[in-house]
Parts: structure tokens; sequence; C-alpha cells
């Protein structure tokens, strides 16, 4: 069962939150209460002061230009209800909610930026670990987030307040007509002078991604900062899937849940809808998962009258409860004396005083499920790994033990062996393995399932701990095709893993060999020669199919194909699609400190935590054009491999290797190009519906194991197909493509990703480049301005110039215009990527 961590929050609390509050609430079944940092006296003071400053400007006594504005006088013990003491640390604090950060009048942000330093400030010296900071108010008159940059210049001040101390950013999860900041009893915001509300740019609605956009430039501003996060209040009608799927990519550390989310059921107890309910369900599988925090939904129960015992989520307490939960004993019942103090009527009518509460402990109690991925993968959620390298490494033995507990690829490859098998036998193709009683000695068994044809070879390379080799003795003896077995493995240790299995598993029916199988001859003949292999199987795909070398490795070992020989797997496919990845973006932002190459290499990862920036409407929706309808990844095929390798290209890069005149020139960069046949490129373009942020690319791979007269076995780590062809498969974790300067991509952009697969003969390396293009022009008006736009590129390979490029122009066959909308352009040039 998950672990849910809910608060209480009271917007006007009446009392300061001491110790005994804090046992209360705990008693009554509370995680962690709310406090504010100033008290009303505070609050009070400040209202006279900018008054009486506002009259003396208004009156004309001073000038404003010369009048130096108002300071806030330092906090004495009747401005705040905080100390120093042993459960500050358990206490969430809230900035004073009637200030105006953002707010367009200078005097009013200047007085509001000394009153939220103070609280920031004062609440890091006392001990206060978390403080949740109201977020902007973004209309003020005409102007939009005229005063949204100083804002996020303010948090990043605060940050500095305290080493360990955290801000999280209030927000709504998106701007309701009714919302208004200003509505805040004795808010700052009105205070603004109407010289500095008027803008000369037309009235603008409120959209649907504001709030997003307004922590996307404070998040940015801040540089990602690891303790700087959002906070959501959510309400009672959800946006369309796609503003929540971006909030959820952001990682919020608390979730705020006012009493207008809730409804009434038929027996008048709050409850949430089953959209609300999925939302809860889907952050609580997060490797952090938010915190709830209910907000206004009744005071703490016990408070206004300790003597009489109440009923909490868990159950009656008694008056006693706060006193001896600081001793370790808690009352869980009242004594008989205090039970008779309860009254009757209450004890049917209002058994629970936190209804709210009881509400979300059962949704904590009845969650679903966690399914085998998820099981799996708990810990490993956007985690960031580097790629494994097992030709260049020898791979521990739990990293073979990790891969051998997947339920679904080990299974899906004996069924492709088996058709195999099954469809050799069919075509009665010639068998490369001779009758084990040719040659052999006279003590030899003989295979009951012998056909006098010959027996096929099929040879598993780099073997590892042996489940392959398993599963393709199963697959013969389900089919009853008599098979000869070599195992092949360049791993030292697991070399003796696979000697000690044939002994006690495999009944010496396999040949193992310590070999790197570019360099094994093949099987060995009774007379000392070499025989072919007529099924090579191999598990040598990466998260990005080819990025753990098995185009390489494959055409290593083709010598020792026969001519009729098949791969499994036959063919893999790379895939990828833009993602907003913030988590994993600052994760590298911080390794980046001490690794200089931290930007330039693709990581494994286990996605979660992101949103896909280019989406298409799923095929169950009746309507794609609905916002709430169902959306999938718009993931598009970089490029293809298949084995085994026809015949020309095999020649042809025998003859180049050694950098002979028949082989050309050489490689295009480096070597002699032996090669450059495993070199691709791509370039594929995205639609982006709705504004985001792109930071990187998320990488996925298909392979088709084997494609006979029976069926085609496929696995997929791709998010649109992997339900269908390998559900529940485990093995591998997608990989990331970081981006040093993430794109701001406004609504209906498009997106244009380059990638190359580039080799020298000594390594391979990926290389990529994203280019974002925006219409500025009105499609509707011929007069469109036509000068090109420029943009800096992030960042630049040293062979590049790196300087501004205009815009390109996109000329749609279909548009009847004669001078086509403005582009922008903006390019990123990591730097060369190694594997």
């Amino acid at each position: 069962m998950p672990v849910f961590y809910v608060g209480q929050h009271e917007s006007q609390r009446t009392v300061p939150v001491s110790d005994r509050v804090l046992n209360q609430a705990r008693d009554s079944g509370y995680d962690m209460v709310t406090t504010p940092v100033t008290t009303p006296h505070f609050h009070s003071n400040v209202l006279a002061l900018l008054s009486n400053h506002l009259s003396q400007l208004s009156e004309g006594v001073s000038c404003s230009e010369d009048t130096p504005t108002p300071l806030i006088p330092p906090l004495n013990p009747t401005d705040t209800p905080l100390a120093p003491s042993e459960t500050i640390s358990q206490l969430l604090a809230v900035t004073s909610p009637w200030i105006d950060l953002a707010s367009p009048d200078p005097l009013v942000a200047n007085v509001s930026r000394q009153v939220f330093n103070m609280e920031v400030q004062y609440a890091a010296f006392c001990g206060v670990g978390n403080v949740i900071v109201q977020g902007p108010q973004l209309m003020h008159g005409t102007a939009h987030a005229s005063g949204l940059t100083q804002y996020a210049r303010a948090v990043l001040e605060a940050l500095n307040a305290g080493p360990y101390l955290h801000l999280q950013i209030l927000l709504p999860v998106y701007d309701e007509a009714d919302q208004d900041n200003g509505d805040v009893m004795g808010s700052l915001a009105p205070f603004a002078r109407a010289q500095y509300l008027q803008t000369a740019e037309p009235e603008r609605k409120a959209e649907l991604f504001d709030t997003w956009e307004a922590w996307d430039v404070i998040r940015s501003v801040c540089k990602y900062n690891s303790r700087l996060s959002v906070a959501l209040t959510v309400p009672r009608y959800l946006p369309t899937r796609s503003l929540q799927s971006r909030w959820f990519s952001e990682a919020p550390r608390l979730l705020s849940f006012p009493a207008s989310a809730f409804l009434k059921n038929a027996r008048g107890y709050p409850v949430l809808t089953k959209p609300h309910q999925g939302l809860i369900s889907h952050y609580m599988r997060l490797r952090t998962p938010p915190w709830l925090l209910l907000s206004d939904v009744g005071p703490i129960p016990g408070l206004a009258a300790p003597s009489i015992p109440v009923y909490t989520a868990e159950g009656p307490i008694s008056p006693s409860a706060s006193a001896s939960a600081t001793a370790g004993s808690l009352p869980t019942e009242p004594t008989p004396a205090e039970a008779a103090q309860i009254p009757q009527s209450d004890s049917r009518k209002h058994k629970d005083p936190t209804p709210y509460l009881s509400y979300i402990r059962h949704l904590q109690r009845n969650q679903p499920p966690r399914s085998t991925i998820e099981r799996f993968g708990a810990g490993y959620q956007d985690y960031l790994q580097s790629p494994l390298q097992p030709l260049t490494d020898n791979l521990e033995s739990i990293t073979y033990e990790v891969f051998e507990k997947d339920p679904i690829k080990y299974d899906w490859y004996e069924r492709a062996i088996a058709a195999a098998l099954r469809d050799w036998r069919a075509l009665d193709k010639p068998r490369s393995g001779l009758e084990v009683s040719q040659g052999a000695d006279s003590d030899d068994y003989i295979d009951e399932n012998s056909d006098g044809k010959g027996r096929v070879v099929i040879a598993v390379v780099g073997a590892g701990r042996g489940p392959l080799v398993t599963r393709a003795l199963r697959a013969a003896e389900t089919t009853g095709v008599p098979i000869e077995l070599w195992a092949v493995e360049k791993n030292p240790n697991a070399y003796v893993v696979l000697q000690r299995h044939n002994e006690e598993d495999w009944d010496f029916q396999v040949s193992v060999v310590k070999s790197d199988m570019r360099s094994w001859a093949g099987p060995t003949l009774p007379n000392n020669t070499n025989g072919k292999v007529d099924i090579l199987v191999s598990e040598l795909l990466g998260s990005f199919a080819d990025n753990e070398l098995s185009p390489e490795c494959l055409d290593g070992v083709q010598h020792v194909l026969s001519a009729d020989a098949i791969s499994i797997p036959a063919s893999y496919t790379a895939h990828l699609t833009p993602i907003a990845a913030p988590r994993l973006h600052a994760d590298i932002r911080g390794r980046a400190a001490t690794d200089p190459l931290a930007w330039e290499t693709p990581y494994v990862v286990m996605l979660h935590q992101i949103d896909y920036l280019s989406t298409t409407a799923s095929s169950s929706s009746s309507s794609p054009d609905k916002d709430d309808s169902a959306a999938v990844p718009d993931v598009q095929t970089a490029w293809r491999f298949a084995h085994p390798l026809r015949a020309p290209v095999l020649q042809q890069s025998q003859t180049r290797r050694g950098g002979s005149a028949a082989g050309g020139g050489g490689g295009a960069v480096g070597g002699d190009g032996a090669n450059e046949h495993n070199a691709r490129f791509c370039r594929l373009r995205f639609c982006c519906r709705e504004p985001g942020v792109l930071h990187g690319l998320a990488g996925y791979f298909e392979t088709v194991l084997y494609e006979g007269s029976e069926a085609t076995v496929e696995l997929s780590t791709n998010p649109v197909t992997m339900a269908a062809k390998s559900r529940d498969m485990i093995s591998w974790f997608p990989i990331f493509f970081p981006l040093k300067t993430p794109i701001h991509l406004p609504a209906a952009s498009e997106l244009e990703v380059s990638m190359w697969r580039q080799t020298d003969d000594r390594k391979v390396w990926y290389e990529w480049m994203v280019e974002a293009f925006v219409t500025i022009g009105d499609a509707g008006n011929s007069n469109s301005a036509t000068s090109p736009a420029t943009a800096q590129p992030a960042s630049a390979p040293p062979e590049k110039e790196n300087s501004a490029k205009p815009a390109k122009r996109r000329n749609d066959p279909t548009d009847y215009l004669t001078v086509p909308p403005t582009q922008l352009t903006i390019r990123t040039f990591p730097p060369r990527n190694h594997d």
C-alpha cells in the first residue's frame, strides 16, 4: 500500500501552531500542518505603512521620484508565531498570500519583496525546511505577466536564504475565470496605481497553459534549482489531459485539495470524482510521490473543546492523547468516563470530524495494484544510467540476473526459435550438423528425434549465463527437430557458469566456447575443420537498438553462417520522439558540475515523469480534435538494421578494410570506411500542438525476432506498440538524448530532428540536431512580414561558426499566398556523443 503524507492547511488559522496543536493534528490523522510566518498584526502594520505613503504621494506632499520607498521594520515577537523549536522542522511555513511580488507597480512590488525576504529569512533561521510561496498574479488590469520576471528574481534570491530551505511555488493547475489574488483580504494588489495597470496591448484572456508557462519562467530563471518545486491547487474541474500530463512531468512536491474540489455523495460525505481519484493514483506511483494538503476543510478537531473525546479517521481518541503522544503511548480508545461524555446524537450522526481526511485515507487503502513494470522498476524511475558496453566491459553476474527476470523476453525468444525450427523442417532446408552417430564414440547417445537428415546448428553468441541456451534446448524438444547447439561467450566469468550449467542442467548437450564472437571460426567438425551455423541467436540489442554495437558484432560473426542461415533477431529499428523532462534536465545540470561530458552522454532511463511534446489523437477517439481525447506520442522510425547482411555489402566492407586503393578514399569521418555501411542518418518532423519546453529526445526500439509462416515474433519498447508486441517486458529501459539548452516551443510549433550514427572503424557515436519552427506571420494576411528572424545557436561544435542563422521559410504547396509566413528557427548543436 502506498504511503500518503497528508497535511492540514487553514488560510485563516486563528491559533499559533504549538506543540500541542501539532500533536492534536497527528492524533487526528494528519502528518503535517502549515503555519503562517507572520501574524495579522504584522499585516496591519504593512498596510498602514503603504497607505500612508500613497496618501502622501496623492496629496502632493512629496514627489514619487524623490520619496524613498517605505522600509518595513524588522520583525518582533508580535509579528510572527514562529520560534526555533524541536518540532519546527515538521511544519510547512506559508508566506503571506496578500503580497504581490509580480505587481507592475514598483512600489507595491518593492514592499512585497521586503515582506517576502523577511519571512523566508526568518523561517530559514528558525529551522523550517519547506516554505510554500503563493504563485504570481498574472493579470493586473490589461497587463499580463508584466512582473513575472521580477517575481522569479525574488524567488531566486530567496533560495539563497538558507542552504537547506526548499521552496514550493503554489499555483493553480490553470487560471480559472473567477480566480483573482486581489480578492485575498488585505491584498496589496489593489494598491497598484492606475498608470501601471494600463498598457497599449489589447485585453488578453487567460489561456489554458498560462500558469504552466509562468512556472517555466520561474524555474528557468532559478536554473532548475533542486530546492525549488511546484505545488498545485487541484480544481473541481480537471483540465485537458495534455495539461495534466505537462504538470505531471514537472514533479510537483505538493498537491493542495481545497474543499471546493470535493463533491458530496448521497450520504453527504465529501468525495472526489473518478478523474480526481485517477490523478492521485497516477502521482502516487512516482518514485517521490507528492504530499497531499487538505486546505480549508475544517479546523483540527479537539482544539475548541479539549475535554471532549473526538472520532477521527483512525477511530476515537481521548483528550489525553496529545499529552501521551510525546511519551510514546497513544491511547486509541477513550476511557469509560470519557466515553460517557460523548453525546449519543453526535455518535450517530457525525462520528468523524475529519471526513475529508477519512476519504483520503480510504483512497490510500484502495489504491490499484502496481503493474509488473512498476514493481520491477521501483526505484529506477527517472534514474539516469550510462548505457552498458558489453563489448568493452565484462558484465557482473547481478546484471545478468536482472535481465533474466524478464517474464516476456525469453518466452518470445523461445517462440521465435521454435518457429524457425519448424519452418526449417517444413521447407526441408539443408542442415549443417551431422548425426550424433557420425564420428561419435560408441557410448554416445543416439538422438531419438533424428530423421537422418542431420541436425540444425544453432549458435547462441554472447550467451551470458545461458538463458537463451536453455530456451533453445526447450524449443528443440518442443518441435522435435534435432539440433547441435553452441554457446559462445567472451566473458571469462560467465564462461565458468556456462560450463557448470552444461554439466548440471544441459547434460553436455551444448558445446561451450570462450571467444569473442567476431573471432570465432565456427563449429568444430570431427576432422578439425570448421562447419557452419544455421540459426544465429543473440541478445545484443540496446535501448536504442544498435547502441550496444549489435550491427558490428553480428557483421563480425556472419562468416560462420551457412547459405540459408537466419538470424534471431532478423531486424530492428530505432525510434525517436521529443519530450519534456525537467527532472532529468535538472539531474544532468547537477552532474555537469563535475562531469564535463554530462551533456554529451545518452542515458538509459526508465522514463516516467515526462511529457510527450508531439502527440496524435488515439485511434479509439471519435473526434481527434477534442481537447480531452486520449493522445498517444508521435514516435517515429529513425533507421533500421537487418541480418544477415547482404553479401555485396559485406564484400565491399572487406575490400575497404586495410585502406587499399580498391577501397576508395577512406571513411567520411575517419578510418578506412570498412564500417561505414553501419552509419545512419535520419531527419524527422514533429508537430507540437501545445506550448512546451524540449529537454531532449526519447529513444526506443522495435525488433522482429523471426518472421515465418506461422507468425511474426516481435519485441518492442516503443510506448505505442509495446502493449501489442511485448507487454510487461522489462529488460530494456528507453534512452534519453539530452539538450544542454532547453528549447521553448510555443503552441502549434514544428520540430525537425536530425540524427546521425557515425563511425570511424574504431568507435561509434551519435550526433543530433534539433530545429524548431514557429509561424509568426498571419496566414490569412497576404501582407505578412517577410523579414527573416534570427536565433543564436544554443551550442555549436568547434568546426561550425557560432553565429546567428537566418530563419527558414517553409512553403506549403497548398498555400495560395505569394508571401509565405516568416519562420523562427532555433538550433541546438550538441557535441559528438560517443558510445
